[in-house]
């Protein structure tokens, strides 16, 4: 009877060792990224990690929260780089015209900068574009034709067709 207990105290201790002990709540160096399950020992989470907020014990319910929240984010991702692709595609066949005062030789009498064509995007096509995404090594200072990265998410980008013409 003795050996029994002892078998079933050491196959439970057996098994709580295999479960999880911790969710990250938040990035942990060295330990793991947010929404991550973890094996820490007993002391460092009820010590460190839980009143910290960093992480919060590894229950049923917890374990189940998580696996849905990190289904939910992996959609959500999923979903946002469909949607980039799609604008990619639209801006690509995007011409923008951008009427500005110009001299008779064809110099600007101020520039097209990345805001004017941020907002010539908006007004266009309805897509909003951070103009810090507008890839441009120095303003439009010339009426013509010119060809425009814009980044639309990490690792997305379009070229838009740009038309710079001269105002009445």
């Amino acid at each position: 009877m003795i050996a029994s207990a002892t078998i079933a105290a050491a196959t439970a201790t057996a098994a709580d060792a295999r479960m999880p002990e911790a969710i990250l709540l938040q990035d942990v160096d060295k330990l793991g990224e947010r929404g991550t399950i973890v094996d820490v020992s007993k002391g460092y989470l009820r010590n460190y990690l839980v009143p910290r907020k960093l992480a919060q014990p590894a229950t049923p319910g917890a374990l189940e929260a998580a696996k849905a929240h990190m289904e939910a984010t992996e959609r959500a991702k999923e979903e946002a780089a469909s949607r980039a692709e799609e604008n990619a595609a639209l801006l690509t066949k995007t011409v923008l015209t951008i009427p500005q005062q110009a001299g008779d030789d064809g110099r600007l009498f101020g520039s097209v900068t990345s805001q004017d064509i941020v907002d010539a995007i908006r007004e266009a096509r309805g897509v909003r574009v951070d103009k810090r995404k507008v890839h441009l090594d120095e303003p439009i200072r010339n009426v013509g034709t010119h060809m425009v990265v814009v980044e639309i998410a990490d690792g997305v980008t379009a070229t838009v067709k740009t038309m710079v013409v001269a105002s009445d």
